[in-house]
């Protein structure tokens, strides 16, 4: 979840404030191909695997209401993932992110008033059973929001807490007879007050009053949710996507809002109950920070391959640099964030770098509709190690909204450029994004230079590619300064994939680049990329403004 301070952190600028902007080391740049990221260990189906952030609301619409639901989902899954390898028209993602689908009162589905019923405008629970099944039989996973670092102040739960300071909830949530006075841990400028009146007294919420704080201190709490947990995962879901997951156990106020130790220890505990009810279930970490703080939620991997706490967690500073680096025609910052990941993550662990999510201002907005930059962004996102998570409608350029708002940034999915968008019979819950007479499935599907299609070919490349799915990382170039490309090898086992992409606005001559290999195979090549040629140690190539060419090395 976004933090809801004054300012919207969604524009390339701001996310660079916050995420991106640790200076570089102050010393000479490695050796070229000196950098190593190890493979993520183990042998977990999520470490390499492409994810597919979808809201619900705004996928398709199965009955004429305006409104995305569960059987509209299911009707597109052939779209994400048909289950046969063979083919290439499909997008081939291997895993879902279902945005919340328990009963809410709002549209976004954040406040939760039921964890154990479905949204009823998203249909039933056999519909999300349904949903499991079809994704499993065509080799697909499903992760499902999980947002329990707060609730809505309608859910029962909290009802009770407010009713009385003696009722049997009470301590569910945090109360003060007086306002502590703590303001929202990110929003350093306004100072937002967290603490909420109610006849009873004062209570916690760190994004809003409507979303009161549940209190993980109470033994419980904690309990409930476990159970709430494996209830989902007997139901077929494959994991949980972790909302906030920084600001759960609070212990004062200022440092002790977020990233406590208290934290760091639930989520050890509930990563152990999950492993124990389904040891292959994935938990997915929102924590919306620097490097170093984002590498401590991974825990410890002395026991567990890839970490004993959360074993996947978004990179927000990497999505940063990625855009900043794109826009300046500079890969230097990505390569200093790589190292940056090399010196604070846990070897072995799985990174989730991503491009946007539905917090922030569309890809497609930042870069001003620039084909050419949404597709070197693509060609970045689905070389880099880890589990790459792609947002709803950003294989086909989906821009954001009219307005300045996050509904903005989760318009109905363009299939078509007809009234409904092939979204809906009906009216959309909310007004499609301007420019989806071109970015749309249709337009795009059969056309072999569109962005759709690129993302295609670059997911099955990657599918095809045990050491572009699951390798490590030798990078080639430097972690300091200004550099025009950014290139590296990735290897697993005997399989090595050189990848080189140009950022510039001109044709660059790239190497040589140190691989032992006599035979180079293109797994993908933009139009203009030269042979590469040399031979070991010397391998040499010249690749187009914003362009990107992957090799395999034998």
């Amino acid at each position: 979840m976004r933090p809801l301070c004054g300012l919207s952190l969604c524009g390339a600028a701001l996310l660079s404030a916050c995420a991106g902007s640790s200076p570089s080391p102050a010393v000479a740049p490695p050796a070229s191909g000196s950098i190593t990221l190890a493979a993520p260990a183990g042998d977990a189906w999520y470490r390499g695997a492409v994810f597919y952030e979808v809201f619900v609301r705004s996928f398709q619409d199965s009955n004429g209401d305006g409104v995305g639901d569960l059987p509209g989902l299911i009707s597109r899954l052939d779209y994400l993932n048909d289950g046969n390898p063979a083919t290439t028209d499909d997008l081939g993602v291997d895993a879902l992110w279902l945005m919340p689908v328990f009963a809410s009162p709002s549209y976004h589905g954040y406040d939760v008033v039921d964890y154990e019923r479905i949204q009823t405008a998203y249909g039933s629970l056999e519909d999300l059973q349904r949903l499991c099944d079809e994704a499993h039989r065509r080799g697909m996973r499903v992760i499902l929001d999980f947002v329990i670092n707060h609730t809505s102040a309608s859910h029962p739960w909290f009802v009770d807490s407010a009713s009385s300071a003696q009722s049997a909830k009470r301590d569910w949530y945090q109360w003060r007879a007086n306002n502590p006075g703590w303001a929202q841990p990110w929003d350093t400028y306004s100072q937002t007050n967290t603490w909420h009146q109610r006849d009873t007294g004062w209570y916690y919420g760190v994004f809003w009053g409507g979303m009161p704080d549940l209190n993980f201190q109470t033994p419980a709490v904690r309990e409930e949710v476990k159970r709430l947990a494996t209830l989902w995962l007997q139901r077929g879901v494959d994991g949980f996507r972790l909302d906030a997951a920084r600001y759960l156990i609070e212990t004062g106020g200022g440092v002790g809002q977020a990233d406590t130790p208290e934290t760091h220890a639930f989520w050890k505990e509930f990563s152990a109950h999950v492993r124990s009810v389904k040891p292959d279930a994935v938990l997915v970490g929102e924590n919306w920070s620097e490097t170093p703080s984002v590498a401590k939620y991974y825990g410890s991997t002395a026991t567990v391959p890839g970490g004993d706490e959360l074993p996947l967690n978004f990179n927000f500073p990497l999505s940063a640099r990625v855009i900043e680096g794109i826009n300046a025609g500079n890969g230097g910052g990505v390569a200093s964030k790589l190292l940056e990941m090399k010196n604070n993550y846990p070897a072995g662990v799985a990174d989730a770098p991503f491009l946007t999510n539905h917090d922030m201002v569309r890809l497609a907005t930042q870069f001003t509709n620039d084909r050419a930059k949404l597709g070197l962004a693509a060609s970045v996102l689905l070389t880099l190690p880890g589990a790459p998570f792609l947002y709803y409608g950003e294989e086909v350029g989906l821009g954001n909204g009219n307005a300045n708002n996050d509904e903005s940034k989760r318009t109905p999915m363009p299939w078509t450029a007809a009234a409904g968008g092939g979204f809906t019979t009906g009216s959309p819950w909310y007004g499609f994004s301007s420019g989806r007479e071109t970015a749309n499935v249709e337009a795009q599907r059969s056309n072999p230079g569109s962005l759709l299609s690129r993302y295609r070919a670059l997911i099955h490349a990657r599918q095809g590619s045990e050491a572009l799915r699951n390798g490590g990382l030798r990078l080639f170039t430097p972690t300091t300064g200004v550099s025009r490309s950014l290139a590296f090898v990735r290897t697993l086992g005997d399989e090595q994939v050189l990848v080189v992409h140009n950022f510039s606005t001109a044709q660059e001559s790239v190497g040589p680049f140190d691989v032992e290999a006599t035979t180079a195979e293109p797994l993908f090549l933009d139009n203009g990329v030269t042979p590469l040629a040399g031979g070991t140690g010397a391998w040499k190539t010249s690749v187009p403004a914003r362009s990107t060419g992957i090799w395999r090395l034998r």
